[in-house]
């Protein structure tokens, strides 16, 4: 077992210097990039055909036996919502409507978040936002263990738990670490998840709720498309922060796996991620990566010199 990676004298307002650095000089170096800074409105309809997907599929299994609702939530449920989860990530940095029409993004995030069960897509954005700025961060980016899941899940079979039930160690971060006033969104957030929740238990019945409840969780924990949760920042090589992989999985997840050119370039949509790789392919190419999520989680999981510890963990150096 081994203690945080740690950068006591990291900047507390856009620490990552990496990023920063590359980024200034990718774009002195090929300004056309620019261009590519812009919304996407194509999320606005393939977001809307997910969630019309998943609310078919929550239709469904309301007749089958409980054994293949389980099953349908892991191998079909849990691919869609997570995928819905990335959308709201796209969502998240405003890229369906704009800057401009910033509201109309979180409206739209909270429709996204239906099929998911849990209201998080407010919360979600003011939080991933900090992610981005203080990457890395003590108390700030929830990404980053607590000490006691460190210290704790650090066997094999214990790692494979938190893997499992990581969505509820991310609500633990939420809550006792960096714990925000609620907005009047997030409380729109939950009355319309709520209310959704409900109507779905008494039209369809408490199968299709567990469904999409149980689908949720299993899609965020031990699932081969999650793995980019471990595998975006998590070092499995001394030294590199970020990592990126450029494998199918992307196609269902808007290119989230491209995350060295995200965090370069946070205000660039999924879809133009990989033009960015091949226009600085000489800055991207150099760069380990991951070849499989589901190889993450294995190594994650078997590798005994990898943990939760396994973050670079920055220390704020003012409040």
């Amino acid at each position: 077992m081994r203690e945080h990676a740690s950068l006591e004298d990291a900047e507390w307002v856009y620490n990552d210097r990496l990023h920063n650095d590359r980024r200034r000089e990718i774009l002195a170096k090929y300004p056309e990039i620019k261009s590519l800074m812009k919304p996407d409105p194509n999320l606005i309809w393939i977001v809307t055909v997910i969630i019309l997907i998943q609310l078919a599929s929550i239709y469904l299994v309301k007749d089958l036996e409980w054994k293949w609702v389980i099953f349908c939530a892991y191998v079909f449920g849990g691919s869609i919502n997570y995928s819905l989860i990335t959308g709201s990530h796209e969502i998240s940095h405003n890229f369906p409507f704009g800057h401009r029409k910033a509201l109309w993004n979180r409206w739209f995030g909270i429709f996204a978040n239906l099929p998911v069960g849990i209201p998080y897509s407010i919360s979600f954005k003011r939080y991933h936002m900090d992610h981005h700025r203080f990457l890395g961060v003590d108390g700030v980016d929830m990404g980053v263990p607590h000490d006691l899941e460190g210290w704790f899940f650090h066997t094999t079979y214990r790692k494979l738990v938190w893997i499992a039930f990581q969505p509820l160690f991310i609500i633990f971060r939420l809550l006792f670490i960096n714990r925000k006033p609620i907005s009047y969104l997030e409380i729109i957030n939950a009355v319309v998840q709520i209310t959704f929740d409900i109507i779905v238990y008494y039209v369809f019945g408490i199968k299709s709720l567990v469904y999409m409840l149980v689908a949720s969780m299993l899609g965020l924990g031990l699932h081969p498309i999650s793995g980019n949760l471990i595998g975006d920042h998590y070092m499995f090589l001394k030294e590199q922060e970020t990592f990126s992989y450029y494998g199918p999985l992307n196609l269902l997840t808007f290119n989230v796996g491209y995350h060295n050119e995200h965090h370069d370039f946070p205000n660039i949509p999924g879809k133009d991620l990989p033009l960015v790789r091949k226009i600085a392919a000489e800055y991207y190419d150099k760069l380990p990566h991951h070849i499989s999520w589901v190889k993450v989680l294995y190594d994650f999981v078997m590798d005994n010199t990898i943990s939760s510890y396994s973050r670079m963990k920055r220390h704020p150096k003012r409040k």
